[in-house]
């Protein structure tokens, strides 16, 4: 079997390498090829022994000083220095902020806003949501009616971003004056100042530090921010850092409404932020996205569209990590369906070859039903999307980072591990971070999961 598998094991890097280069390589073919029409053109036109003599060393100086060039302009373009996690962490809401489904529905029968019919159409959806009996909503949101106040807004913010940001801090030793680059993203809540000015006034970040605020763009954008964060510390200086907080704001967009496809937003989405901060240093490093209320809308086509953008995403991203088999076996059913048989079934290529473990964003129980339908995954490979949807909800875009924490916090990911985020976003954006593990992660004394974890992993609604 290892026999017959390696000439395809071989073909992958080589894949890689050709896909990734093939401008540099086109170059170097053309200039090779053009410097050799030249010379022979100058040969026939030479007809001493001296000259001939000139002509030949002429000829391999040219040839030396295109390779030299043609590989200093590679070297240039292609060397991008790794970035590494050094260490993340993820808010939890305290147990007072928790709201059970009977204390759902009781603020929202008691709320004048909602009539009987908006009250159980909230009530069958969170039922049958994933959603536990822990899940937690801003303290803006307790009151009745919610108090949906740019002040209430501002606190929630902080509460959740300066305790993620502090327990990152604290867990890796960085200095707050070592960091020079700040993303935090949050789709609906945008203020000016930004909320990354925010905490670069908090933690007294250093004047010349980078700051962006990214917002609209759902729950892909922490996802997004790493790969922001990772282009930046690719063109800086050694020594920096960059924190990516990701987080949603739901106390000045809660909806006070009927409409049916706008009360989505109050049952589905939950508290919670996450900061993880990055490097280019792999000392520390443990791994190398009307009148009336105001509201979200959300429409039954979004499952169709996700499906869309996901094939199209696994399209790009399979050729970058699928063993060579698999870029062959799908090569192959693409060639039969397109030349012989158009009824031919579509083959699926198997993404467990390149990932041990996968953090799909938690955006609700049908979400996650379909990606493992679709990927053919095993129910504890889904587990940790599950169960982070369970205990914590759709808490947007740091919901992956939930999810990591609770593989984590079993032990399962190992040297050598690969680990697949992948989150979706308004638009439709489809995005995702590939993680490999350097170093087991020591045992977590804290985090999200902290005094829970031995009740997981749980029965949920199928």
């Amino acid at each position: 079997m290892a026999t017959s598998s390696l000439p395809f094991s071989l073909l992958a890097p080589a894949y890689r390498f050709v896909a990734s280069r093939r401008i540099t390589l086109a170059g170097f073919s053309f200039s090779a090829t053009a410097a050799l029409r030249v010379t022979s053109w100058l040969s026939s036109t030479l007809t001493t022994t001296h000259h001939q003599t000139l002509l030949h060393a002429g000829r391999l100086t040219l040839l030396a000083a295109i390779v030299a060039l043609l590989l200093y302009i590679t070297s240039r373009r292609l060397r991008q220095r790794p970035v590494y996690l050094v260490d993340y962490a993820c808010f939890r809401p305290p147990s007072s902020l928790r709201v059970p489904l009977a204390k759902y529905v009781e603020h929202a029968e008691l709320a004048p806003c909602f009539d009987a019919k908006s009250v159980g159409f909230q009530f069958r959806l969170i039922e049958r949501s994933g959603f536990g009996e822990e899940t937690c909503l801003p303290p803006a949101l307790h009151l009745i009616p919610p108090e949906k106040t740019l002040n209430a807004a501002r606190a929630e913010a902080e509460r959740g971003i300066f305790s993620a940001v502090d327990a990152v801090l604290a867990k890796t030793g960085v200095c707050a004056q070592d960091i020079g680059v700040v993303v935090v993203n949050c789709t609906l809540f945008s203020t000016t100042p930004c909320m990354a000015d925010m905490v670069v006034r908090r933690y007294g970040l250093r004047s010349d530090v980078r700051c962006f605020n990214l917002s609209g763009m759902g729950c892909s954008a922490g996802i997004t921010g790493v790969g922001l964060a990772q282009n930046i510390l690719q063109r800086g200086d050694d020594a920096a850092y960059a924190l990516v907080v990701s987080t949603e704001i739901l106390t000045s967009d809660y909806y006070s409404g009927d409409e049916r496809a706008m009360l989505l937003q109050n049952c589905l989405f939950r508290m919670g932020a996450s900061a993880a901060l990055l490097s280019t240093s792999r000392a520390h490093a443990r791994r190398t996205t009307r009148r009336g209320e105001r509201g979200i809308a959300l429409s039954k086509e979004v499952m169709s569209v996700a499906g869309d953008t996901l094939t199209a995403h696994m399209a790009t991203l399979g050729p970058l990590v699928l063993p060579a088999s698999e870029i062959l076996a799908y090569a192959l059913s693409f060639v039969a369906r397109r030349v012989f048989n158009r009824g031919v079934k579509p083959y699926i290529p198997d993404f467990r070859t390149a990932f041990e473990h996968f953090c799909i964003h938690a955006g609700g129980r049908a979400v996650i039903d379909e990606l493992q339908r679709g990927l053919g995954l095993s129910d504890e490979l889904v587990e940790p999307s599950r169960m982070a949807l369970h205990r914590f909800g759709n808490t947007s875009s740091s919901s992956v980072w939930y999810e990591l924490a609770y593989l984590e916090a079993k032990c399962r990911v190992r040297k050598g591990d690969r680990v697949w985020m992948i989150g979706f976003g308004s638009g439709f954006k489809c995005n995702s971070a590939v993680w490999v593990c350097l170093r087991p992660p020591a045992a977590l004394v804290s985090g999200p999961w902290d005094g829970c974890m031995h009740r997981y992993p749980v029965a949920t609604v199928q």
